[in-house]
């Protein structure tokens, strides 16, 4: 049978198979491909820069497809060692790509087919379907379906356990849970004023204010009040098909032509903190879904962002994010790959110091891996030296990963990505593990064969539990250990940064605490360096960014004091049971 009726047939039977309460497992070609090859890791964990909790997002490593709000892709445990791996799959008419949890552990994902895009609630062991909400269907005319990723596929789960996403009618959706409810919309803001037919909500996060921000195709970037709804605008004019970071200093977004760093004006409206035009040939390569960069940005420790370029090779590329600099703001950049086969459409993984790109080079969809076809292999991680402002290529593995997202487990030291080796024309896919300090593969572990476990762009997620998820065109794919690993999470490392105000050698900002009126205490600082004061006491947060700063909250509890200094750095002071003494 020729490739694309191949295609077609399979995706027939994903979009027709009926999602039932107990998850029917995926459909799978038989094949001769090992079950598991290589051997079992032995945990080596790598130290990380600490990756600050988002106040308006789900725990870290359970809120995004990028797995926290600086898009580090890294988690603090493990992921499966390769001891008698088990795989469970789930059949639902479409990729469940993003995988988010709950405070109970159970997943919150999207899925996504070729039209119908599904909320659900599924159980993280058996992938039970425990609830549903059906979304808008995917709008047709806006390119290949394969490489279209608006109407949902990107969202977050908030500090509320909600999904938060955007809609294909052009709508910011917040959805709850609730046992024997199911979801229920809780909020809903309609942005089709600013958002002509035609384009349409690529990403949507909020910032270190609880403001919501919102990312288009065509390059609009707008905000959304968290408490009135306030809408405002600002348009770059340049395409964009990636989501973005969002760090205390700013929110991050790459377009097609440049990368940028923004902030909120006093009113909400976007503005521009700085811009930089990266190298770009102008050329789609096969394997990106644009022209530009194909990487969500990435932010590693509190100085730097990370992106691939469009050169040829592409060059992994390293900004200094402070609001100014001396000197060039590039701190360094390495090309990866070789000429005329080097595309990427994934973002970059970091433990705060050192990358890991992957290449994508001839993913254009599902045919373009049928019938024992493959892409252009390489992983490669690149080491960033703050002090040399060097960045250099370590390693660079011979394994081929179509078009995952690849995730690190710095408890392990593994790095798990998604591989189609060629020449099998039953297809078979598998979780490939990296020793993230050579690059040699440790093991491989067989997800399925055939077109439904074609992952499409969706990432390697791993749950609370160290198990590896995927999401796949037939549905989800879960592959974990037979026991626990009993690895401790990975130890959290200070960057010392050399680069202009570095966080390790800025003064601390003088905070005071001064009793005010009915058992209140007014928290300020009158240090001229600082630009926002913000106190968090329980689940309740306040700011102040206008002279003087200052704050009232109740007396008597514990207060976590946040100071954002001119230049994007942040202070934290903690005060254990605060109280007003006269």
């Amino acid at each position: 049978m020729p490739r694309s009726r191949l295609l077609v047939a399979a995706l027939t039977v994903a979009a027709t198979l009926p999602a039932s309460a107990a998850a029917d497992p995926i459909t799978a070609v038989p094949t001769a491909a090992p079950a598991f090859a290589g051997a079992t890791a032995v945990p080596q964990p790598v130290p990380a820069a600490p990756v600050p909790r988002h106040p308006f997002m789900a725990p870290n490593e359970r809120s995004n497809l990028h797995n926290d709000g600086y898009q580090t892709d890294s988690n603090r445990r493990t992921g499966p060692l390769g001891r008698g791996i088990t795989t469970t799959s789930g059949q639902y008419a479409g990729v469940c790509g993003s995988v988010t949890f709950d405070a109970r552990g159970r997943i919150v994902t999207v899925c996504v087919g070729v039209t119908a895009v599904t909320l659900r609630l599924l159980d993280p062991r058996t992938l039970e379907s425990l609830t549903e909400y059906e979304l808008p269907p995917r709008r047709t005319g806006l390119g290949n379906p394969f490489q279209n990723f608006t109407g949902g596929g990107y969202f977050y789960l908030d500090h509320e356990d909600r999904a938060v996403l955007g809609t294909s009618d052009r709508r910011l959706l917040v959805i709850g849970h609730a046992d024997g409810e199911g979801f229920r919309v809780q909020r809903e803001v309609s942005l089709a004023q600013v958002i002509p037919d035609g384009d349409a909500i690529i990403s949507i996060l909020p910032d270190w204010d609880g403001r919501y921000w919102v990312a288009t195709r065509d390059g609009r970037v707008i905000t959304v009040g968290r408490d009135d709804g306030t809408v405002r605008v600002l348009d770059t004019g340049e395409p964009n098909g990636n989501s973005f970071a969002v760090g205390e200093d700013g929110v991050y977004i790459v377009t097609d032509a440049a990368m940028y760093r923004f902030e909120a004006a006093a009113d909400g409206t976007p503005t521009v903190v700085w811009r930089v035009v990266y190298p770009n040939d102008g050329t789609r390569k096969p394997g990106q879904t644009q022209q530009g960069s194909g990487t969500t940005p990435t932010l590693m420790g509190p100085d730097l962002v990370a992106i691939t370029d469009n050169a040829d090779p592409i060059d992994v590329v390293v900004y200094r994010r402070a609001r100014t600099v001396t000197g060039e703001r590039e701190l360094c950049r390495a090309p990866v790959f070789a000429k005329g086969a080097s595309s990427s459409d994934q973002s970059l993984l970091t433990d705060g110091t050192n990358l890991v790109v992957e290449n994508n080079h001839g993913y254009e969809g599902p045919q373009a891996v049928l019938a024992g076809v493959t892409t252009r292999p390489g992983l490669a991680r690149v080491d960033v030296d703050r002090a040399a402002r060097t960045c250099t290529v370590r390693w660079t593995a011979d394994v081929t990963a179509p078009s995952v997202v690849p995730k690190l487990a710095l408890g392990s030291g593994l790095v798990y990505t998604y591989t189609k080796p060629g020449g099998d024309p039953t297809d078979p896919w598998f979780l490939t593990t990296l020793d993230y300090r050579t690059g040699e593969t440790v093991y491989d572990a067989l997800a399925g064969s055939g077109p439904l476990f074609n992952n499409n762009y969706a990432p390697v997620t791993i749950g609370p539990d160290g198990t590896a998820y995927v999401g796949v065109i037939g549905g989800l794919v879960a592959l974990r250990d037979d026991r626990p690993s009993g690895v401790e999470p990975s130890p959290e490392v200070t960057i010392a940064s050399p680069l202009d105000a570095p966080a390790a050698r800025v003064r601390q900002p003088q905070v005071t605490l001064d009793c005010g009126r009915r058992r209140t205490i007014v928290v300020g600082t009158t240090d001229p360096r600082a630009r926002l004061l913000t106190v968090r006491r329980g689940r309740r947060t306040a700011r102040d960014g206008r002279r003087p700063l200052r704050l009232r909250v109740r007396a008597g509890t514990a207060l976590t004091v946040r100071v954002r200094l001119a230049g994007g750095v942040v202070r934290t002071l903690r005060v254990p049971g605060s109280r007003c003494r006269r």
